[in-house]
């Protein structure tokens, strides 16, 4: 794996918000929190999850212990298997936007937005502790286990640059596109210019494959070029171009494309 030279983190903070559009089923047949006969199993949930180690709830104790109360005569451990099994396991709920999971019996917007949420944390958490593992960053997967935990799992791509200074230390993050690179041309003035305003020394790119796959495809690697010869040019060096796909990466680095 190729190495950075003295590249240091200080990453502007980034959130991907939960967009809650068009939704189907605003009203819960029961509210969160409300006293029920169901509430129980919940209760012993997190009676679990406070003696014992929280690698021993399972996926669905977890999601009930947020749901609280379950739907009709079901409990909230009920509900939450079946979340799970419609979208085949928590990874694939984790892709689940609010709106398809308010469309499964039992699930309102308000619960989707409280389990997207939790996910949404969860990543926030991740990258955070990877942000002050990494205040040195040396390799491609430095930057990549920064970002990995809020890119990988989003269903449209998003194409950031890391603005680096003159000691090569990160910054400020940008967010230059959303929507794919064929549909959201990325032009060099986009990229450099806010480099230019922040008297940066170099760029990383980043941006991610919704389909799981990050290998490159002919639209990355010759915009990937494009930029390099950009770059030269107003003496920013573009020091690598990270691909994010489902818990792997690609460094135009790493394999001597760049």
């Amino acid at each position: 794996m190729a190495n950075y030279s003295n590249i240091s983190e200080k990453i502007g903070e980034t959130r991907n918000e939960v967009i809650l559009e068009n939704p189907v089923n605003l009203n819960c047949s029961l509210a969160i929190g409300s006293e029920c006969d169901k509430c129980a199993e919940c209760d012993k949930c997190v009676d679990k999850l406070a003696s014992h180690s929280i690698s021993h709830v399972s996926d669905s104790e977890l999601l009930a212990i947020l749901l609280c109360c379950g739907f009709s005569d079901r409990s909230a451990v009920d509900d939450s298997r079946k979340l799970i099994n419609t979208f085949d396991d928590i990874h694939g709920l984790d892709y689940a936007s609010a709106k398809e999971i308010s469309m499964v019996e039992g699930f309102c917007m308000h619960k989707a937005a409280i389990i997207k949420a939790a996910m949404e944390l969860g990543k926030r958490v991740s990258s955070t502790l990877s942000k002050r593992k990494y205040q040195v960053i040396e390799k491609s997967w430095d930057v990549a286990n920064i970002f990995m935990p809020q890119m990988k799992s989003l269903r449209k791509e998003i194409f950031k640059t890391a603005i680096l200074d003159t000691k090569n230390k990160i910054i400020k993050t940008i967010t230059i596109s959303e929507g794919g690179l064929a549909a959201a041309i990325v032009s060099p003035r986009e990229v450099f210019s806010p480099a230019v305003r922040e008297m940066a020394h170099g760029v990383i790119l980043l941006h991610n494959h919704p389909s799981g796959d990050p290998a490159p495809s002919k639209d990355d690697i010759n915009l990937t070029r494009r930029l390099k010869e950009a770059g030269k040019l107003i003496s920013v060096e573009v020091v690598d171009h990270i691909i994010i796909g489902d818990n792997k990466y690609y460094s135009f680095v790493d394999e001597d494309m760049l």
